[in-house]
């Protein structure tokens, strides 16, 4: 069962935080492992495991990115620290970014993020899981590993 299936909720990239919610509480009531106290082991250890993946599933839901991440990797599109080689283009332009870091780079990181989610937008907006076709998996692929590649540079300059 997939994290959708268990939330009961449509396939998509942009989760509707609210239904989100909802759902939860009622997961974690029918769930929580206090409410197994007097059943048998076999059943409290299921309704354990049951909880943690409601937690698990819920944390990732939230957040955009790692629900692309989790769609991807249910796709079968993504391997866990899967190595990914970016388009030559798009690490110059980076190389450009970091050497000319100031009190604009910032500003910049996020203006190129905004571009590179242009070419994808219409794809997380309007995700359809029974019309995404392979090329659109694999253009939001490349947007996952060039926003995760951004992220690290705002990361390091904050640090």
């Amino acid at each position: 069962m997939n994290y959708f299936e268990l939330f009961e909720i449509p396939v998509s990239l942009i989760t509707d935080k609210a239904l989100l919610s909802k759902k939860y509480f009622e997961l974690q009531k029918k769930y929580h492992p206090d409410f197994f106290t007097k059943d048998g082991e076999d059943d409290q250890a299921a309704a354990l495991e049951m909880s943690s993946a409601v937690n698990k599933a819920y944390k990732i839901l939230q957040q955009p990115e790692a629900t692309l991440k989790y769609l991807l990797q249910f796709k079968g599109m993504l391997e866990e620290e899967e190595k990914y080689q970016l388009p030559p283009d798009f690490l110059m332009a980076v190389m450009e970014l970091n050497e000319n870091m100031d009190e604009n780079a910032s500003e910049r990181v996020q203006q190129f993020e905004n571009e590179i989610y242009a070419g994808v937008k219409s794809i997380i907006e309007n995700y359809n899981d029974n019309r995404i076709t392979e090329k659109e998996l694999l253009q939001l692929k490349e947007y996952y590993f060039k926003k995760k590649y951004l992220q690290r540079i705002l990361e390091r300059m904050d640090g």
